[in-house]
């Protein structure tokens, strides 16, 4: 009889090991959802080819300090994480479009990861919730597939708010110090990756301690050990460069800070209006399958019901804040895109879960095959986006037209010419992902700046040979003064995409 007890004790499943399932689980999911078709789909212009084509300069030319689009045209609109990320990836995997996607899908694994160790302090009874209301949101899955610095930016936030949130919802204090630590830690990266955008939670953790703890309970968060971590890990890279680069302190300050609040300049949906275009829709389809719930909440804080039934008192209002506090400035702020929002969805994740937690439970067969039939929807989704969509920006068929065009190895470097005086728009307009797929290096010129014929002519004078793309707003007789004083010969070779084709041979 004993005997029999034994071996039924031993059969049966400890609560340490069942308590791993859903872990397991959520792991699996978003190894799913976030590799599924990683590789499938070709670059699109403009973010996606600007971003890969640093990181190819930088293993290129083996200078990781400044970001590049070419040996000529130097980049720093964004801190080098990003590129740093996409060119270890590269190094491991090739020159191929899932080495430069599978760091996406691995921060939005990671991610995952982050919001079920978050979902143990706040959600105890089902960690795992968090997790899956954000992996299984529209927006987080579709932006593990968009190359851009916002998945990486969303997963140091949310480091950082994994250590503010159990450090200020844990029962005691022993590792209150580490948690802390890891909060700066998580800011630094934050900062290194985005710069002053990834310290924008912070303004609500602030404000939440002042009103739970009094002033003096700043004193905890803002040690001195945490301060040294930011300013290393975030500010180092900064310091170095503006030592190097002459002007790139009044750039930073300028043209990616004041520019970017308070005026138009970089036209990205300015205006009072641009907020209500761009980021109402993002959040209204990116929180699909959640809306349910998600009318619950607004309809209980809009009947001034009191936050905070959940077991730790503070946190909902927390959550409110820390979604709350950045969406508003993000609607201040002049310059405005979609992916902007995509950090918001950890705390909106967390809110939503803390409203499912009563009505989910996925041992019921209906909620099974609910979830199931959603994530063949998802996958579906970006399956029709790497087979079905024919973006005219995909730079992967580019590359293909132009190799039809001419042999790539009749030529050294692409350079676009284009009609335009402002280099920013030299971002949205060259299509840089062509390097990727042609192994070409690929400049892109503004011709009506002071310094574009000087730009074209350095450019030729880089490569032995070179394939000019003219914008059809120029022509050829545009650049007719600028190669004669350089070294080069011009034969037309044919339309493409409405571009004017040339071919320079020095």
């Amino acid at each position: 009889m004993s005997n029999d007890r034994t071996m039924e004790h031993h059969l049966r499943p400890s609560a340490t090991h069942a308590s791993r399932w859903p872990l397991i689980a959520l792991i699996c999911l978003g190894l799913l959802l976030g590799f599924a078709f990683q590789g499938t789909r070709g670059l699109w212009s403009p973010d996606e080819g600007r971003y890969t084509v640093a990181a190819l300069q930088m293993l290129d030319s083996g200078n990781y300090l400044a970001p590049a689009y070419s040996p000529d045209e130097v980049n720093f609109s964004k801190p080098p994480t990003t590129y740093w990320v996409i060119a270890g990836s590269i190094k491991l995997f090739g020159r191929n479009s899932w080495a430069v996607r599978a760091p996406y899908a691995l921060a939005f694994v990671l991610t995952l990861l982050i919001l079920y160790a978050m979902g143990r302090r706040v959600l105890p009874e089902k960690p795992w919730l968090p997790g899956l209301v954000y992996g299984c949101a529209a927006a987080p899955f579709m932006a593990s597939n968009i190359v851009s610095t916002d998945a990486f930016l969303t997963l140091c936030e949310a480091l950082a708010m994994l250590g503010f949130v159990r450090a200020a919802f844990g029962e005691n204090d022993a590792g209150r110090k580490r948690d802390v630590l890891l909060m700066w830690v998580g800011w630094g990266l934050a900062f290194l990756t985005k710069g002053p955008p990834g310290l924008m939670p912070l303004l609500a953790v602030m404000p939440f301690i002042v009103r739970r703890d009094g002033w003096s309970g700043l004193r905890r968060y803002f040690p001195w050990s945490g301060i040294v971590l930011f300013l290393v890990i975030g500010l180092s890279w900064y310091a170095v460069v503006i030592v190097r680069y002459a002007g790139l302190l009044h750039y930073f300050l300028h043209q990616e800070v004041y520019n970017r609040i308070f005026t138009a300049a970089h036209k990205r949906n300015a205006g009072w209006f641009g907020w209500i275009k761009i980021y109402l829709p993002v959040l209204g389809v990116g929180l699909l399958p959640w809306w349910p719930a998600v009318g619950r909440l607004i309809r209980r804080w809009v009947s001034a019901r009191s936050w905070g039934a959940d077991s730790r008192p503070g946190v909902e209002l927390f959550l409110v804040l820390w979604f709350l506090v950045p969406f508003v400035i993000f609607c201040l702020v002049q310059s405005r895109l979609p992916l902007y929002m995509l950090p918001l969805f950890v705390p909106l994740s967390l809110l939503i879960a803390l409203e499912l937690r009563e009505r989910v439970d996925l041992r019921q067969a209906r909620q099974q095959v609910l979830l199931a039939v959603w994530i063949v929807v998802l996958l579906g989704v970006k399956a029709g986006a790497a087979y079905g969509w024919h973006s005219r920006d995909d730079n992967r068929q580019m590359a293909s037209e132009l190799h039809a065009a001419t042999p790539t190895g009749q030529y050294q470097a692409l350079i676009f010419v284009e009609n335009t005086a402002v280099g920013y728009t030299i971002e949205e307009a060259t299509p840089w992902g062509l390097r990727m797929y042609l192994g070409k290096p690929v400049y892109g010129i503004a011709w009506l700046a002071p310094e574009g014929a000087d730009e074209l002519c350095h450019a030729l004078h880089n490569e032995r040979s070179a394939l000019v793309v003219i914008d059809p707003g120029l022509g050829p007789d545009a650049i007719k003064p600028a190669l004669a004083r350089c070294p080069a010969r011009v034969s037309e070779l044919g339309m493409w995409r409405g571009n004017v084709l040339k071919r320079v041979e020095l």
